[in-house]
């Protein structure tokens, strides 16, 4: 199940949302650290994505 950027973005904030309500905060701020990475990482995949289609169409 999942294999997405996106999901183990969704997993990393989900585990940081629960270390934070049960008083980890240094993991509650690893999780959230390793979620922004990973939502930027897949961003950055899209964007070359998009690029790389509108070149393909364009040529």
């Amino acid at each position: 199940m999942g294999g997405s950027l996106i999901y183990y973005a969704i997993v990393f904030l989900i585990i940081a949302l629960v270390a934070a309500l049960l008083g980890f905060g240094g993991v509650a701020g690893t999780a959230i650290s390793g979620a922004h990475l990973l939502l930027m990482v897949a961003v950055v995949f899209v964007i070359l994505g998009l690029v790389a289609g509108v070149l393909r169409r364009g040529v």
